[in-house]
C-alpha cells in the first residue's frame, strides 16, 4: 500500500512540477515578446542576434540541405523504383523539403547552435552578476537581452529555410540527374507543377515558430540558471534537450493545423 501511495505521489510531484515549469516558461515568454514592441528598442542588439542566428548559422543548415535532398531522391528512387513510379522523385523530394524536413532539420541544427550558445552567454552573465547589474544600470535584463534574441529568432530561421529549401531541392535535382538518368527539364517541371504556395508558407510559419522556440528557451534556461559553471552547462543541456523535442511536437501539432482536412 505504502508503495502504491508514493507512486501516486511521484506522479503528482511530476504533474505538478511540470504545471509549474510551464507557467514559468509561458510567463517568461509574455514578459520577452512585450518588450519587443515597447520602447526603448536595442538595435545593435537585434543586429547581433540576427547575425548569429542568420548569417553564422547559414553554413551548417545550408550543408545538412543539400545532403538531406540528395539522400531523400536516392532513398525515394530505391523505394518508388520497385513500383514503377519513379516519375513521382521530384514532387516527393520537393514537397518533403518544404512542409517538413526544411524547416525541421533546420531548426535542429539551429537549436543545437544557436540555442547552447545564448544558454551559455546568459547563464555566464547571470552567474557573473552582469545581469544584476545591468538592473543597477536601469537596464531592463529582459528588454536587452531577451527581446532582440526573440525577435531575431523568428524572422531569422524562415531566411535560413528559404534558404534550406532552395538547397535541398537542388540536392536531389543532382541525383536526380546525375544519378538515376533524369531529364533536366523533366526534373523541373514535375518540381514545379508539384510545388503550391501553401507548402511553402507552411514551412516558413514553422520555422518561425521555430525560431521562437529555440531563442526562449536559450534565453529562458540561461537567464535562470544557477550554481556557477557546473550550472551554465546544465543550462546549455536543457536549452538543446527542450528546444529540440518541442520543435519535433509542434511540428505534429503544425502539420495538423495546416494539412488535415
Amino acid at each position: 500500500m505504502n508503495a502504491l501511495l508514493n507512486f501516486v505521489a511521484g506522479i503528482g510531484r511530476f504533474a505538478l512540477g511540470a504545471c509549474e515549469a510551464t507557467g514559468r516558461v509561458t510567463l517568461f515568454a509574455v514578459l520577452g515578446l512585450s518588450h519587443i514592441v515597447r520602447p526603448p528598442f536595442y538595435g545593435r542588439a537585434f543586429g547581433r542576434a540576427m547575425l548569429e542566428i542568420g548569417y553564422l548559422s547559414l553554413p551548417v543548415v545550408a550543408l545538412t540541405a543539400v545532403f538531406t535532398g540528395m539522400v531523400l531522391a536516392l532513398q525515394s528512387s530505391t523505394g518508388l523504383s520497385r513500383f514503377a513510379v519513379e516519375s513521382a522523385i521530384p514532387s516527393l523530394v520537393v514537397l518533403s523539403i518544404t512542409r517538413e524536413l526544411g524547416p525541421v532539420l533546420g531548426g535542429l541544427m539551429v537549436a543545437g547552435r544557436v540555442g547552447a550558445s545564448m544558454a551559455a552567454e546568459i547563464g555566464t552573465m547571470r552567474v557573473t552578476d552582469q545581469i544584476d547589474a545591468l538592473t543597477t544600470l536601469s537596464t531592463n535584463p529582459l528588454k536587452y537581452l531577451v527581446a532582440p534574441r526573440l525577435l531575431a529568432g523568428i524572422l531569422a530561421l524562415p531566411m535560413l529555410v528559404v534558404v534550406a529549401d532552395i538547397l535541398g531541392v537542388m540536392g536531389g535535382f543532382l541525383i536526380g540527374v546525375g544519378k538515376l538518368g533524369f531529364n533536366p527539364n523533366t526534373y523541373l517541371v514535375n518540381t514545379f507543377n508539384a510545388l503550391y504556395m501553401e507548402d511553402v508558407i507552411s514551412g516558413l510559419v514553422k520555422a518561425s515558430v521555430f525560431g521562437f522556440i529555440i531563442t526562449l528557451m536559450g534565453c529562458y534556461h540561461g537567464y535562470h540558471s544557477r550554481g556557477g559553471a557546473q550550472g551554465v552547462g546544465a543550462a546549455t543541456t536543457a536549452a538543446v534537450v527542450t528546444s529540440s523535442v518541442l520543435i519535433l511536437a509542434l511540428d505534429y501539432v503544425l502539420t495538423e493545423l495546416f494539412f488535415t482536412k
